[in-house]
């Protein structure tokens, strides 16, 4: 192999160099999250009126997306997301972003088996000593893409931090067709926002149901923070992280001492993500730290990897409940939100795990632009995406109460879940209960 400075040199080009070996009707992919390449989507959104029918792949990817942002017809550019950020949503909103269903952990396997990429285009590291760049926050599905794609153009980004793998998390200079450089803007933040009094009232009633030496998954979301903050304040020690996405929820357990993954039986010592999202205090904790590995989420968000955790807790978030138990935790009626991501990874692998235990939470309601209350219990639904399905929901839980779902009949089901919906609207949801013949005469009103 060539001197790898001489090789460096060979591949390196501007943006507006590298953007010119994708054609009309390609595939192109932008991977994931902080693996956004800024630079390249700015050189390709240049070439806009030579393209026609170029479509791009990335997810939670928080803006601005300069492809998108420059063909607000879709007559050159057809973006796609597999997880929408609260910026992407919003372009699914306009008619700009289409969304692609998956489950995260069938993320890999959808590149190998089924999907072309024509090229793939990531920020990077800057480049060691022995040629590698790091995959970094986007580790947890860069390289499936990566290795399928026909071209491969990585975008040196200085901000990044430099994330420890497990396997997976680095590509190497041969690899590589195209290297470009240039000065990005600082990371994207989001810092942990205050609690709610719901928070803490549902954070308060899971709390209980963790034991010291738990590994612990915590979605995005105040809520989860605000779990993150109340351990960390509690007498909970030797906790775990094995997770899809990291979150200051992590930082704050670390800094408190309670995050050691001692008692983890893989990957001992270490916690275990795929993406990485937060302040850049977080960023600054997972850089070059050997306490903390990223890997795919193939493997990271497997059932049959997440069982093997002893104590495995799962705690996230949904948009509404039915009274069948199904879930939507993506979709407001069809409007899409943001994805299934690995919340039906989680509840499938804690429930295998040795007193693991998946929690779906949520405020029992939510007001509308005029202000008006709305239960976010509801007898059935009618154009909301279902994320979980009824077969695996087990707890479930608001600021009303904790309930477990698991084993029980549609008019168990009925009784558990209205026990924990806003009083304004028990009786109402009784009543079509009733009307769907799932619930029993002698039930508590």
């Amino acid at each position: 192999m060539k001197n790898l400075s001489e090789l460096y040199k060979q591949k390196l080009r501007t943006p507006q160099e590298a953007v010119k070996v994708i054609k009309n009707g390609d595939w192109v992919d932008y991977t994931t999250c902080l693996g956004f390449p800024e630079l390249l989507d700015e050189a390709l959104a240049q070439r806009r009126d030579e393209l026609t029918d170029v479509k791009v792949r990335g997810n939670l990817i928080f803006g601005p997306i300069k492809i998108v942002e420059c063909d607000p017809q879709r007559e050159h550019f057809i973006y796609n997301s597999w997880h929408c950020s609260g910026y992407e949503r919003k372009l699914c909103d306009k008619g700009l972003c289409s969304f692609i269903p998956m489950v995260f952990r069938n993320l890999s396997a959808y590149y190998k088996k089924f999907l072309n990429v024509n090229v793939a285009m990531i920020s990077v590291t800057a480049m060691d000593r022995h040629g590698y760049f790091n995959l970094s926050a986007a580790t947890g599905v860069a390289k499936a893409i990566l290795d399928k794609a026909d071209v491969v153009i990585v975008e040196v980004n200085e901000h990044l931090p430099r994330i420890y793998g497990g396997f997976d998390e680095v590509i190497h200079i041969s690899q590589v067709d195209y290297i470009v450089e240039g000065t990005h803007r600082p990371l994207p933040q989001f810092p942990t926002a205050p609690p709610k009094e719901t928070d803490i009232a549902i954070a308060n009633l899971i709390m209980p149901q963790i034991p010291s030496g738990a590994t612990l998954q915590l979605g995005i979301g105040s809520m989860p923070d605000t779990i993150g903050q109340m351990i960390a304040e509690s007498d909970l020690k030797n906790l775990g992280m094995h997770t899809e996405l990291c979150s200051d929820a992590y930082y704050a357990l670390y800094k408190a001492g309670k995050l050691t993954n001692s008692e983890k039986k893989i990957y001992r010592h270490k916690g275990l993500t795929g993406i990485v999202v937060g302040s850049q205090k977080l960023y600054d904790w997972v850089s070059e730290n050997p306490c903390v590995a990223a890997a795919p989420l193939s493997y990271v968000n497997s059932p049959e990897v997440i069982s093997q955790l002893d104590n495995m807790i799962s705690i996230n978030n949904c948009i509404a409940v039915d009274l069948f138990g199904q879930i939507s935790a993506e979709s407001s009626g069809l409007r899409q939100i943001s994805g299934t991501g690995g919340q039906l990874d989680y509840l499938t692998g804690a429930f295998m795990s040795e007193g693991g235990k998946a929690f779906i939470c949520m405020t029992s309601t939510f007001s509308d632009k005029e202000g008006t209350l709305h239960s976010r219990i509801r007898p059935t639904f009618d154009k909301d995406i279902i994320t979980d399905p009824r077969s695996q929901a087990y707890f479930l839980v608001t600021e009303y109460g904790l309930v477990n779902l698991a084993g029980r009949s549609t008019w168990e089901r009925a009784e558990r879940i209205i026990s924990v919906a806003h009083p304004n609207f028990r009786e109402t949801l009784i009543k079509e209960a009733e009307k769907m013949k799932i619930w029993r005469r002698s039930s508590k009103r």
